[in-house]
This record gives C-alpha cells, sequence and structure tokens, in this order.
C-alpha cells in the first residue's frame, strides 16, 4: 500500500505544472498554506479559484477549464461536495492525476477519478507534510 502511494506521490510530482483549486488568500487558509508549499519548491502553478484575480502575486485562473494544457496534476483543497464538481471538470480537461487534501475527499470524487484512469491520492498523507511546508 505505501509503496503505491508513494508511486502516486512521485507520479504527481512530474507534472510540468500544477492547480491548486482551492487556493485562498488568506494565509491562515490551507488552500493558500498549500500554494505557498508549491512556491517553496518552485513548481509552476496555477491558483484556481473564481473570486480573486491573483493569488500570492500569481495569476489565478477561475475555473479548471482554463489550465494550460501542461498542468497534469491537481491539489483539490475544497469542501467534498465541491471536490466532487471538480473531478467531474478535471475528467473534461484531461487531468492525469488529482490529491485531494484531507478534508477534500469524497467517495463519490474517488469513484470518479478512478473509473476514468487518474491516478488519485486520497485519505492519506497532506501535500504540506510530503513537502515539509515551513510557513
Amino acid at each position: 500500500m505505501f509503496n503505491g502511494v508513494q508511486k502516486k506521490i512521485k507520479d504527481f510530482f512530474s507534472s510540468p505544472a500544477f492547480g491548486i483549486v482551492g487556493a485562498s488568500s488568506d494565509r491562515s487558509k490551507y488552500g493558500n498554506k498549500v500554494l505557498r508549499a508549491y512556491i517553496e519548491h518552485n513548481k509552476k502553478i496555477y491558483p484556481v479559484n473564481p473570486r480573486t484575480k491573483s493569488i500570492e502575486g500569481i495569476p489565478a485562473v477561475g475555473d479548471i477549464s482554463e489550465l494550460p494544457d501542461d498542468v497534469k496534476s491537481l491539489s483539490i483543497i475544497t469542501p467534498p461536495a465541491v471536490t466532487e464538481k471538480v473531478v467531474e471538470q478535471a475528467i473534461a480537461k484531461g487531468i492525469k492525476n488529482i490529491w485531494m487534501q484531507p478534508g477534500a475527499e469524497s467517495e463519490v470524487a474517488i469513484r470518479a477519478c478512478e473509473q476514468h484512469g487518474i491516478s488519485v491520492i486520497a485519505k492519506g498523507p497532506c501535500v504540506l507534510v510530503v513537502l515539509g511546508f515551513r510557513g
């Protein structure tokens, strides 16, 4: 099991660019901390938030459909009901890897990923722990 998760994590981070769904301008929220963890590791990122134009100085997109084609991996930091909608959009966009942060997981969304061949990390480690976020 653990080795399977390690492979999924390795595959996830092999993406040339990353979408962060639920990215937030509020530095106390996980959506902001996850975004800053990617910044600390010099990752090419695209915050996804329909309510703002930029987060931490990085231009945001309003919707998954607006992400560039080099985004193959998504971090999702949203309530489970929103995660289900996000996964539907990710399937349509051709996203290959999804990491549902603790609290964002939904059984419906996990099954949808599996049915559409998307590698999904859920019910497991938080990206902040894996990246060693220092804040």
